[in-house]
């Protein structure tokens, strides 16, 4: 009898967000920073990519099926951009928790704003996403938006918790109103620069940068000899204020052109994490636009 008692309990204790934390698995570490905003110690995250990690190229590992199997809610960019692992994630974890169309399923995208969609895509064009540019981490306002989405629906799953998560969000909308005076006082407004790959779409559009070229003929293709020298042409022309980047790919290739053309190469960090003092996405958003000119 006390086996079957002890059974029931465990079962139970498992299964309800009001004897644990929440479970939240994030595909990328910004995901999971604005998730601990929202959640702090009410939930836990798991990241699966790493900030240093090309998100376009992660394939799934063992570790990242397992996460998902234990997941009360799988939190990922969406546009495609986990094309290569989160769908053996999601049928390999057996989870039904996480399933499309549950609770336990948030598409980011979907409280996005999204720009660059495309109603016919080809390989000719290089690696481009038809849903949309993903990299939206990069706008305050979608961030925003996201941040909201997520307090409902942790909201939703942990109700006992409900107001603790609208709390947060508040004081997560507040500290961005202020913080968006800040990175708007910087005032890159105006400025030309050229970037490696079509990463900085939606910072140029909030903070009024002009990408005038890319150093990628297409996204995803390297950059050809005859490429590279007509880019130096425009550049010594226009005389851009930098030449943007990451860490994990497109800096010799950017460091290379900066040394023909003597134009700065900057780096940025591509998410939250990826560059020291990157600690969450305040931080991540200070050291991109203070690394501008």
């Amino acid at each position: 009898m006390w086996k079957i008692v002890l059974v029931v309990l465990l079962t139970f204790t498992g299964a309800s967000p009001a004897w644990a934390e929440l479970n939240v698995v994030a595909t990328l570490p910004w995901i999971g920073s604005l998730a601990k905003e929202i959640g702090q110690d009410k939930i836990t995250v798991t990241t699966l990519v790493k900030p240093s990690q090309d998100p376009h190229l992660v394939e799934a590992k063992p570790s990242m099926i397992l996460a998902g199997r234990k997941a009360d809610i799988l939190m990922y960019n969406g546009l495609d951009l986990e094309i290569g692992y989160l769908p053996l994630i999601l049928e390999s974890s057996r989870n039904p928790r996480i399933v499309p169309g549950q609770p336990g399923n948030l598409d980011c995208s979907r409280y996005a704003q999204v720009i660059e969609k495309s109603t016919s895509v080809d390989r000719s064009m290089g690696d481009v996403h038809p849903l949309g540019n993903p990299h939206y981490h990069f706008s305050p306002p979608n961030m925003l938006r996201v941040a909201s989405g997520m307090t409902d629906v942790l909201a939703g799953l942990d109700r006992n918790n409900g107001d603790f998560y609208r709390e947060n969000f508040k004081i997560f909308s507040r500290k961005l109103e202020q913080r968006l005076k800040d990175w708007q006082a910087l005032n890159p407004r105006g400025k030309k620069f050229v970037a490696y790959h079509k990463l900085f779409e939606y910072l140029a559009a909030e903070f009024g940068l002009r990408i005038m070229a890319y150093v990628e003929p297409k996204p995803g293709i390297p950059p050809s000899a005859a490429h590279v020298e007509g880019l130096i042409d425009i550049m010594k022309s226009s005389n851009p204020a930098g030449i943007l980047t990451t860490g994990y790919y497109g800096r010799k290739e950017a460091e290379s052109l900066g040394g023909k053309t003597g134009v700065k190469v900057i780096i940025l960090p591509a998410d939250v994490g990826a560059m020291e003092g990157t600690e969450d996405w305040f931080a991540f958003m200070d050291k991109t636009l203070t690394s501008l000119p």
